[in-house]
């Protein structure tokens, strides 16, 4: 009976997630889902995302959290119009949420819809949101095993970016065995390592993400 409960959960959310891709289509928007651990650098992603794209791309937010507006105030500042979703204590975002924030979005004026996720590398995992692209953020100081230890979240990114670049000298880590690692998962997942902190690595990440709202 649980099983039957949980099934009718998803299909209930996968029906409304398959409005809100029919809704960022017809509008010309892409919307990335930006999912990770917390302290990952999510939130320093999708900031430094509107930066570097500000001037090309008009970005919009979804910023997802259990509690408190910090997220959404930071992008705030960066003068991109954000939608703030409180979970109320859910782990993650779900399609219906999501939907409620593209209806309070000018999607007429937008190319990209970034939604910051709750931190966390297990329920996201389950939820089509309608997304254009799942994105997966780690990093360095939570070590090179999170591959292996949580595969379904990265079984499902289209993209993995591997944050904290520059604290490498601080910490020991195998770049080379995570990236082997999620080839033999996902091969179609493309990575990208880069620091937020210094710049390292961000142009590729930028290039990326404008590809894609190029299609």
């Amino acid at each position: 009976m649980q099983i039957k409960v949980v099934e009718n959960v998803l299909a209930a959310n996968d029906a409304i997630a398959a409005q809100n891709r029919e809704t960022l289509k017809r509008s010309g928007v892409i919307a990335l889902n930006v999912m990770g651990s917390p302290g990952a650098g999510k939130t320093s992603l999708v900031e430094q995302t509107i930066r570097l794209l500000g001037q090309r791309l008009r970005p919009a937010v979804i910023e997802g959290d259990i509690a408190t507006r910090y997220d959404a105030e930071r992008v705030a500042a960066l003068g991109a119009p954000v939608v703030h979703i409180a979970t109320g204590g859910e782990c993650h975002l779900d399609a219906p949420m999501v939907g409620q924030g593209l209806a309070n979005l000018d999607l007429a004026n937008a190319d990209v819809v970034l939604i910051e996720n709750v931190g966390n590398l297990v329920c996201p995992a389950e939820y089509d949101l309608g997304e254009t692209a799942k994105v997966v953020v780690t990093s360095v100081p939570e070590g090179d095993d999170k591959v292996e230890k949580y595969p379904l979240m990265f079984r499902i990114a289209d993209a993995v970016v591997i944050n904290k670049l520059d604290t490498m000298p601080s910490f020991t880590y195998d770049l080379d065995r995570v990236r082997a690692r999620l080839l033999d998962l996902n091969p179609n997942a493309v990575s990208f390592a880069l620091s937020c902190a210094t710049g390292q690595g961000l142009d590729a990440w930028a290039e990326w993400v404008a590809a894609r709202a190029a299609t």
